[in-house]
């Protein structure tokens, strides 16, 4: 049994994978639409992890050692352990309120009322939970507390902190000062291993005073390969409004409005953090498709200017990226793990790109991706080995995105790129009975032809599909994506199956992927990304 270095991962062998949760992001999705929770993202990740069950779980805003196990065998033991009460769990909270004793044991019945819980005498009915509190330093009016929970219960560190008068730091639920977090750390997880019964601890070491966003993304975003991400997601990571991409050596910043001073302080500090070279600002323009190109592409506002052309990294893939191009830069980073999923052959849990029959595998998938923009899906796709087709109305961003294949070592002699109108060539396709393992649709919210044709996402997604499906395969893969606001998931998934239904075709299996983790979700910040893979009969 070894640790591993990956920023999320504190240890995996054949039974267990421990992380280290960062706080911001859930246990399990909260919902169907929602973002991923720790748990749906590891077993969508890699094969190896589909079978993970849940054994404990820590609340949203909670960091630290969690456990999930990888075989029945682990589920087994590590359930009874939890229930026998076995299991040997250190927190460490902060406190700006006086702790009175140097130790304590809380004990009550947690009973839910609304969104919070109460603490009630035994005999009330509710499940008893027990606690003990040992102070381990105290400086400057913030005191460091242990919490050892002899009981799983919800909230109930929170909960019995609060009912002692020294609520966590940051825990405005329960009558906590406000703070960038809340200051509670699962630091040290100890359980008898499943497999040799010998007892083994999990450590996970807390820094309050990091950036919680930050955390977030080194969790997720492994920056040996990735360098593209985004850095602050408007209101979900505590800037309304505002929205900072990393690019490389660069950043981009988003708004309706100028950029504050505040915010370029912001900025400065991130560019002296991380060693970058530049900041530009965009100005959010609502009728972007009026505005010239000068007009809508960003500003230098901090340090050097980017060449006209520079080169990001996702996924070990290199892709060019320029601030000269009007709306776009070159590469949506909302899309980065779908184009993993198109890398890795791998969708989600029980959901390969490609079964492993040996027929398949002797000869290349074909994949033909519609509005290709500057190829991002097909850079992944060839790497991973596909012959790809390529379709979108600029001549000038498929010669981008040829670019992007010579960045990849990829030859674009070997696969084709077309200029034209999507719908035109799908039906010209078809009469040709051309036919693709996978088909990626991931138009833009509205376009229009050279033509005139103009194509709205909520009105002309179920044609889309409609014009797709004859050039799929059986049992075929069905990419269907969209950013447009004005859709709300279900009705964008009856779009896709009204339109699957009426072609005749069933759908096989289904994977619903959600915004990546540097895309947080919450309800200032809805979802906007809704991305869906089907396999088809």
């Amino acid at each position: 049994m070894a640790q591993t270095e990956h920023g999320l991962i504190l240890f995996e062998d054949a039974h267990l994978v421990v992380v280290n949760k960062p706080a911001g992001v859930n246990t399990h999705v909260p919902g169907p639409y929602a973002g991923e929770g720790v748990f749906d993202w590891l077993r969508h990740r890699e094969p190896r992890w589909a079978s993970l069950a849940i054994i404990h779980r820590l609340d949203k805003e909670t960091s630290g050692v969690m456990a999930f196990s990888k075989t029945a065998l682990a589920n087994h033991s590590l359930t009874g352990q939890f229930t026998g009460r076995q299991v040997d769990k250190k927190y460490l909270l902060l406190t700006d309120r006086p702790v009175k004793q140097s130790e304590l044991i809380a004990k009550s019945a947690l009973v839910r009322t609304g969104a919070k819980y109460v603490s009630r005498p035994a005999h009330a009915g509710g499940q008893m939970a027990e606690t003990r509190f040992r102070i381990v330093n105290s400086s400057t009016g913030i005191t460091l507390v242990e919490a050892r929970p002899r009981t799983g219960r919800t909230h109930q560190i929170r909960v019995h902190a609060a009912d002692h008068g020294f609520p966590i730091l940051g825990d405005t639920l329960y009558g906590g000062s406000p703070a960038s977090r809340l200051c509670l750390h699962s630091a040290e997880l100890t359980i008898a291993h499943p497999a040799t019964g010998k007892p083994t601890t999990f450590t996970a070491p807390v820094n309050f005073d990091a950036c919680t966003p930050f955390a977030l993304r080194s969790a997720f975003i492994d920056s040996r390969e990735t360098n593209a991400c985004r850095f602050s997601h408007g209101a979900a990571d505590g800037f309304p409004g505002w929205y900072v991409d990393r690019l490389g050596d660069y950043l981009l910043s988003q708004s309706e409005k100028p950029l504050t001073a505040p915010r370029e302080k912001v900025l400065s500090n991130w560019l002296a953090e991380f060693s970058l070279r530049g900041a530009y600002h965009k100005i959010l323009q609502r009728q972007i498709h009026a505005c010239a190109a000068n007009a809508a592409s960003p500003q230098l506002v901090l340090g050097e200017p980017a060449p006209e052309r520079f080169v990001i990294s996702e996924n070990s893939l290199k892709f060019e990226l320029s601030f000269t191009e009007g709306c776009s830069v070159g590469l949506f980073l909302d899309q980065r793990d779908n184009r993993r999923r198109l890398l890795t052959g791998h969708v989600a849990a029980g959901f390969p790109l490609r079964e492993s029959r040996i027929a398949d595998r002797q000869s290349p998938m074909e994949i033909l991706n519609t509005f290709a923009y500057t190829c991002g899906f097909s850079v992944a796709a060839a790497k991973a080995g596909a012959r790809v087709t390529s379709l979108d109305l600029s001549k000038k961003y498929l010669a981008w995105g040829e670019r992007n294949f010579l960045l990849n070592d990829l030859n674009p002699e070997q696969h084709d790129f077309i200029y034209g109108d999507v719908f035109e060539w799908l039906r010209r396709l078809a009469r040709k009975h051309r036919c693709f393992d996978i088909v990626v649709l991931d138009p833009p919210t509205f376009s229009r032809s050279k033509a005139g044709r103009t194509f709205q996402v909520e009105k002309n997604y179920g044609e889309l599909v409609a014009a797709a499906l004859p050039l799929l395969k059986p049992e075929g893969i069905l990419f269907a994506s969209t950013n447009s606001a004005k859709i709300e998931p279900e009705m964008f998934l009856k779009i896709l199956e009204r339109s699957i239904g009426s072609s005749g075709r069933r759908i096989l299996r289904q994977h619903y992927a959600p915004q990546p983790p540097d895309f947080p979700v919450c309800r200032e910040e809805p979802a906007y990304l809704k991305t869906v893979w089907f396999k088809l009969s």
